[in-house]
């Protein structure tokens, strides 16, 4: 009996080395044994949950159910649900129902001559060709990665991330933070610059002309984004707590070591709207590729005065990203994450109107961002305005996040969203790469078998008129009523 005992010590530390060298899951490598304990307590999830906890459809951000959504795409595993919905149809307020066609669009299948295993949906517009950039192009996928940067995420998260846009053959947003090398593993990048211009900026932290061009010329960039502000935190500037910058990440940034990095709330190269079509001119000039901007939607004036300076003066962005109010990945003061800045479906359709009615919606490619990363709510931002999607959140779950919330404390179990590096030495970039261009790819089929089950040929042909919104009277509106477009719904 005493062997048996001997014996318990020796298969805990034989369990402990297998833990902390194996590569499939990060909670595993950073908490040998206790990790396990989180997949058995997921594992029987639903039995909790059914009689003690929460529904499938309770949780925020993301409910459980979107969650495995997502884990099962990455994996390729299967991602169907059985028994029929668990959401409660007639009582559930702005419960999004999409109209099918009773001549649906057949949906190619393995084994078919036209059958594409990655999915290919490339956006309907070629960005920077209404001004004739010199570097203009046709974005290959309406779906990428949207900006998270260096430093807010880990470097093996960066560069997993990067890894799954090119595997996906997708555009990978660095997020304000700079170019890092973790963001050069063959992805194609959008470069964002911020408020704190890092990568291009001199010591006094304006804006640097010089560096700019540099950065343009040696890196994979296709086009840059004015960051004006985003859904987290709209107005208020970006924070990297000191906590989480490291010597590589001060270097990165041209930033002191052991303080928090603020990122000013608005810009110092610019400070209305005229100047700032000045900007985007200035840098689409010196380096040949499309300029746009990003932003929350707030106070309304801005977007009209854009129009207007478009439409009068031979200057103007090639593309807006339009962030939600409930997005953000990051660090943010509660009251700027619950109550500043439109939701993205109410911003968009505040936006969007306004460069229609000119017909200015032709020569600029709209991008949406905010919780667009599940079918749905992507196929409801096409018929809104946008030509592409950035995801976030959805790749971090991708990447094997679990909604732990620990976003801002450097201390996420997963090695995602921080900088210690025994937490981030479980996250492997080549395997999770993988998963991200899985999601990538399940995500853009989903989008063609929702347009196909709508009689269309591409995500970008439909209108407000394929949804109908039910609330918890019995009655509905379409989409259309709903957010205030023309009655034929948008214009293709």
């Amino acid at each position: 009996m005493s062997y048996w005992w001997a014996a318990i010590p020796v298969i805990l530390i034989l369990w402990v080395a297998y833990d902390l060298l194996q590569k499939q899951h990060a909670i595993l490598h950073n908490f040998p044994i206790i990790g396990h304990f989180r997949y058995w307590l997921e594992m029987i999830g639903p039995e909790l949950r059914q009689y003690i906890v929460t529904n499938n459809d309770e949780e925020r951000p993301f409910s459980r159910d979107e969650r495995r959504w997502v884990y099962a795409s990455s994996k390729l595993e299967n991602n169907y649900f059985g028994f029929g919905t668990d959401n409660d149809l007639e009582s559930s307020p702005n419960y999004l129902i999409i109209r099918h066609s009773s001549f649906p669009k057949r949906f190619p299948v393995v084994g078919e001559e036209d059958y594409d295993p990655e999915y290919h949906i490339p956006c309907a517009k070629v960005l920077g060709a209404a001004r004739d950039r010199k570097h203009a192009f046709r974005p290959s996928s309406i779906v990428n990665i949207s900006a998270m940067s260096f430093g807010s995420l880990s470097g093996p998260a960066i560069e997993a991330l990067n890894r799954g846009a090119e595997l996906a053959g997708c555009l990978h947003n660095t997020g304000e933070g700079a170019i890092s090398p973790h963001h050069l593993q063959r992805g194609e990048l959008i470069w964002q610059i911020g408020t704190g211009y890092f990568g291009c900026r001199d010591e006094a932290g304006k804006f640097d002309i010089e560096r700019f061009k540099d950065q343009a010329a040696a890196h994979p960039i296709r086009a840059i984004e004015i960051k004006l502000s985003q859904g987290a935190k709209p107005g208020h500037g970006g924070l990297l707590p000191a906590a989480k910058i490291t010597p590589e990440i001060a270097a990165i940034r041209g930033i002191p070591l052991g303080r928090d990095c603020h990122s000013p709330c608005s810009h110092s190269a610019f400070s209305n709207v005229d100047e700032l079509l000045d900007f985007v001119e200035w840098l689409a000039a010196e380096s040949g590729l499309p300029v746009g901007i990003k932003s929350a939607v707030g106070q309304l004036g801005f977007w009209k005065e854009l129009r207007d300076l478009m439409l009068e003066t031979n200057r103007a962005v090639d593309f807006i990203t339009i962030d939600g109010g409930e997005g953000g990945t990051g660090a943010a003061p509660l009251v700027l994450a619950d109550h500043v800045a439109l939701p993205f479906k109410l911003g968009i359709a505040a936006v969007y109107p306004y460069f229609r009615e000119s017909g200015l919606h032709e020569k600029i490619c709209f991008i949406g961002s905010g919780k667009l990363g599940l079918p749905e709510n992507a196929f409801l931002s096409f018929a809104l305005g946008c030509d592409m999607i950035n995801v976030a959140r959805e790749a971090m779950l991708a990447l094997g996040c679990i909604q732990a919330q620990r976003c801002h404390s450097d201390t996420c179990p997963t090695g995602v969203a921080t900088q210690n590096r025994w937490l981030t030495s479980g996250l492997d970039p080549t395997l999770k790469s993988i998963r991200v261009a899985n999601y990538l790819k399940t995500l853009r089929k989903e989008l063609m078998q929702l347009s196909c089950a709508c009689g269309l040929d591409h995500p970008s042909q439909v209108t407000t008129d394929h949804f109908e919104i039910l609330d918890e009277c019995y009655t509905a509106r379409s989409a259309t009523q709903a957010f205030g477009y023309p009655a034929e719904g948008k214009p293709i």
